[in-house]
């Protein structure tokens, strides 16, 4: 496996979660860490505590469904740093209102929906045409994408714009594959089941302490990225499924 020293990661959806613990991670294993995120403060947060134990670590804040943004933010970041090695497209986010009889309740759910889709799906492909020059140019690269459990199999818990939203991101990540291995670029695709993540908040069904215990932690999956990173360039890890070991009946 290679070492990841020197190298620059671009996440986003890094202020907490999945992609805080990442961050925290790849910056451990030598990695200049860019974090992304539409709240400054938790973004700053993260990277200070990053800096404490001698990591670098610089905060980019913006909206991803913002594709002006995006597209400057990998700019100045290949402008800073003459390279972006891993792009992990993390962010997205979920509604409470999320089954059909939600939007037949409330046609404005509909509007909820859009955000949905707007953060998980186009925020995912802003990310990846915005790093792919520097990545065709350096003749290397790997684009991570927080996938979901929910889009390599059918969930109802997960609800209709976000199950939607994740398949297509497997589609995005598939395609990286396809139409740019051949310029020394990879993509992978990470679907894990239910992590213990703020983005549970947002469930109709609140989980306890004790169910949240039993769950992937954000640690976890930020292994998997480490995993996916140190990986040698010929090699492209396409997907990497993850679920809890201890099972759950789950309700929407």
């Amino acid at each position: 496996m290679r070492t990841l020293d020197g190298k620059v990661v671009w996440i986003t959806g890094a202020g907490t979660g999945i992609g805080e613990a990442t961050a925290r991670l790849l910056a451990l294993a030598g990695m200049t860490v860019v974090l992304s995120g539409r709240r400054a403060e938790p973004l700053e947060a993260a990277a200070a505590t990053i800096r404490s134990t001698g990591g670098r670590a610089e905060v980019v804040a913006l909206d991803v469904a913002d594709r002006d943004a995006v597209f400057d933010a990998a700019a100045a970041i290949d402008r800073t740093h003459g390279r972006i090695d891993v792009m992990f497209a993390n962010a997205g986010t979920n509604l409470t209102p999320r089954n059909w009889s939600d939007a037949i309740a409330d046609r404005s759910v509909l509007d909820g929906w859009d955000a949905v889709i707007d953060a998980n799906v186009k925020g995912v492909y802003n990310g990846v045409a915005a790093v792919l020059p520097a990545m065709r140019r350096q003749g290397d690269g790997l684009i991570v994408i927080t996938s979901s459990w929910a889009g390599r199999f059918y969930s109802q818990v997960a609800g209709v714009a976000y199950g939607a939203s994740k398949h297509a991101v497997m589609s995005i990540s598939a395609q990286v594959n396809m139409q740019e291995g051949a310029n020394g670029i990879r993509a992978c695709a990470i679907c894990p089941g239910e992590v213990a993540t703020p983005i549970l908040d947002r469930r109709p069904v609140k989980l306890t302490p004790e169910e949240l215990e039993k769950l992937i932690q954000p640690e976890d999956i930020a292994e998997a990225v480490l995993f996916a990173a140190r990986m040698h360039p010929r090699t492209s890890i396409h997907e990497i499924l993850v679920a809890p070991t201890f099972p759950r009946a789950t309700k929407p």
